[in-house]
């Protein structure tokens, strides 16, 4: 399932070979189109020009749009201006909560910090606007920190923490800009955050939201070890609807969250104000880091390296955004079920890593997107619906990564098929070396491991196929999430999880036809894929070549 950004798509209720959105989602994507169009008429009437404006030539403060729009980041100075433009909007006291009894400054602090987790950004960062919100009414320095953490893992490689580190880089530099200090420590927050808190006489600290189990429990060490008379306020700044908000509970599928969150759209989908440049400047400095010699101490796997096709941070995150808005868009409703056309948005990275707002890329897509048709309701559909519900899956479940974490049909009809016979069996390693007998998924696991990405509709027949090819649906779920987790550049990441989850497990999905070793749950097969795509085109591209 590429739910949501060009991960696993849901579907609900369909077979594979009709893997598109079905009616009733449209009218629901339709409807959440609309209520992100009111927000951008209400933007686009207060540009639109005066009486006395019309018909006039643009002068050199107002520049013709259509020339704007054709030049290489338009969409940077188009955006740059509307946080101008709103900068006054007003923070919404829903999306943060408190973590602790205090929520008072402490008096005669020397500063307020935010500690950067899982949004790694500068602008369009609820979570940064919400602490210099503090910081200026207090008028006190604000800072930001940054805690690096590399655990000694099979997934911890050079493709993911470079793309880390050089998109921390860039919001270093930003900090910079903007009197901000931005600090570098290295070590287990529980570990390394409360004293520098402590030692920095910071009197409030501000964090972000993710719901996976290893920030939790970072955040509950940071939590027993800080001072009871420091605030520390959680923000939700991935999430357009605060995860908390949207639902107190485990939703059972697109279906049952999809109204919650289209209703609450009004309030939560607003136009950002700008981080800006802090008044109040700080007296004790933050240590310069060197980025490269930084990058290079890590103890990561560097024979998984940093593919060529996606750049690190914000700005490049925003390239790949104004691209797609520009040339793939249109043909997203159509033709984003095969893998042989360049047809999604390509955003998942920066996302992923927190370098693009998911919020910024729905009101964008919806202004600008006016000529795709109806590829823009299928795609605010799948970046704002289902991504959300991943969310809300890991922060729910806590068995989000393993079959004790399905449905309880899913488990029964798994393990009624547990001993089923299987045609083929594979290792772990097999499977990684792209090792089978089938091309299409050797082609598939091929371009994961090299490109560090695969294409949505064919992430969903990779992982069913591993299923298919293990011992054990405990076997399978393993290996899925390993290989997803070692070489997607957007992996370790509740979409990944979940979308590895649907496929073979069958959460978020209903009971199939019974079949032997799927048991009830969703199949796929080569067959489908041949009526679905070019798959003799995708294979020459992709399938590696026998020694």
């Amino acid at each position: 399932m590429k739910a949501l950004l060009d991960v696993f798509t849901f579907h609900d209720g369909l077979q594979p070979k009709q893997c598109i959105l079905k009616a009733s989602t449209v009218n629901a994507a339709r409807c959440v189109e609309k209520i992100i169009s009111i927000r951008c008429t209400e933007h686009l009437a207060e540009a639109r020009p005066t009486p006395e404006s019309e018909g006039k030539e643009p002068s050199a403060k107002q520049p013709r749009l259509e020339k704007e729009k054709k030049a290489a980041g338009w969409l940077q100075s188009l955006v740059k201006q509307q946080r101008e433009d709103k900068k006054d909007t007003k923070f919404n006291k829903k999306r943060q909560r408190f973590l602790t009894d205090t929520e008072k400054i402490t008096q005669g602090s020397e500063g307020v910090l935010y500690w950067m987790l899982r949004d790694q950004r500068v602008q369009d960062n609820w979570a940064l606007i919400r602490a210099q919100q503090l910081a200026a009414k207090e008028e006190l320095p604000l800072h930001v920190c940054f805690c690096l953490v590399v655990p000694k893992s099979e997934v911890s490689t050079l493709r993911h923490y470079a793309f880390l580190l050089k998109g921390l880089e860039e919001v270093a530099k930003d900090c910079k800009r903007l009197n901000i200090q931005f600090h570098l420590l290295h070590g287990a927050p529980g570990e390394v955050l409360p004293g520098f808190v402590s030692d920095q006489g910071f009197g409030a600290m501000v964090t972000d939201f993710s719901p996976l189990r290893e920030p939790q429990q970072w955040l509950n060490d940071v939590k027993k070890k800080l001072s009871q008379d420091i605030p520390l306020i959680q923000v939700d700044a991935h999430n357009i609807v605060p995860c908390w908000v949207a639902s107190p509970k485990l939703e059972y599928s697109a279906r049952t969250i999809r109204g919650k969150i289209t209703n609450l759209l009004p309030e939560f989908l607003t136009d950002f104000p700008l981080v800006e440049k802090h008044a109040h400047t700080a007296t004790r400095t933050a240590k310069p880091v060197d980025w490269e010699k930084t990058l290079a101490s890590l103890d990561v796997d560097r024979t998984v390296g940093e593919p060529q096709w996606a750049k690190p941070g914000s700005e490049a995150g925003m390239a790949m955004l104004e691209s797609f808005i520009d040339v793939r868009l249109k043909l997203f409703a159509t033709q984003r079920n095969d893998p042989n056309m360049a047809a999604l948005s390509q955003l998942s990275p920066w996302i992923r890593f927190g370098q693009l707002s998911a919020q910024r890329v729905a009101l964008q897509v919806r202004r600008c997107g006016k000529n795709a048709g109806e590829s823009v309701a299928a795609f605010i559909e799948e970046l704002v619906v289902r991504r959300e519900l991943t969310d809300n899956f890991c922060f729910y479940n806590e068995k989000y990564d393993k079959v004790e974490g399905a449905y309880e049909w899913a488990q029964k009809t798994l393990k009624d098929h547990g001993k089923d016979k299987r045609e083929f069996i594979y290792t772990r390693e097999q499977l990684e070396k792209a090792q089978t007998h089938d091309k299409l998924w050797n082609g598939a696991q091929y371009q994961m491991v090299t490109e560090g990405k695969m294409h949505g509709f064919l992430r969903m027949y990779w992982a069913k196929k591993i299923l298919e090819w293990t011992r054990s649906p405990e076997e399978a779920l393993s290996i899925a999430l390993y290989l997803n987790d070692r070489y997607e550049l957007d992996g370790q990441d509740p979409n990944g999880f979940v979308g590895c989850m649907w496929s073979i497990c069958g959460i978020h999905d209903q009971g199939w036809a019974e079949r032997p070793v799927f048991g009830k749950i969703r199949y796929m097969n080569y067959k489908g894929c041949l009526r679905k795509f070019n798959v003799a085109q995708f294979e020459k591209k992709y399938c590696p070549k026998k020694p």
